[in-house]
């Protein structure tokens, strides 16, 4: 029976070769996942600073409605992280459901502030943005009724 010499030239890729190639792709997809990663979390952060704004505008318009009492200061708050407990006026219950709002769109740590002097009013939303990479997140507008 007759053998085949063995070649001495190399046929296909060795096992070093092949581990080197994985590695590098590994390492490549990696790269990639960790890409997508922080753009989700940008994107996380960027939902919440336009619901934010949304909001501050949402409690500005009500407060164009009801323009004699926020004159007068009645929507004033300096921290508002709970709701008012009394809502007989038309300037509570506006605050309490834009602070019912703010929880169920932002969080539990969402929190508001109105001040109202005159005819210029500021309205600030404030979160907490752990999944964005910060502490807390700060959306203040401004508006003269």
């Amino acid at each position: 029976m007759p053998t085949c010499p063995i070649s001495r030239k190399q046929r296909g890729a060795t096992m070093l070769e092949v581990l080197i190639t994985v590695l590098i792709l590994a390492i490549g997809l990696l790269g990639v996942a960790a890409m997508q990663m922080m753009a989700l979390r940008n994107s996380q952060q960027s939902h919440q600073q336009s619901m934010a704004t949304i909001f501050s505008y949402s409690i500005l318009d009500s407060m164009r409605a009801n323009v004699d009492a926020a004159r007068n200061g009645d929507y004033n708050v300096t921290r508002l992280c709970t709701a008012p407990v009394n809502t007989a006026t038309l300037a509570q219950k506006d605050q309490a459901y834009w602070l019912a709002a703010l929880k169920a769109q932002l969080g539990s740590g969402a929190c508001g502030a109105i001040n109202c002097q005159g005819g210029d009013c500021t309205a600030s939303v404030s979160w907490t943005d752990s999944r964005g990479g910060n502490d807390s997140g700060l959306v203040s507008t401004r508006t003269r009724l």
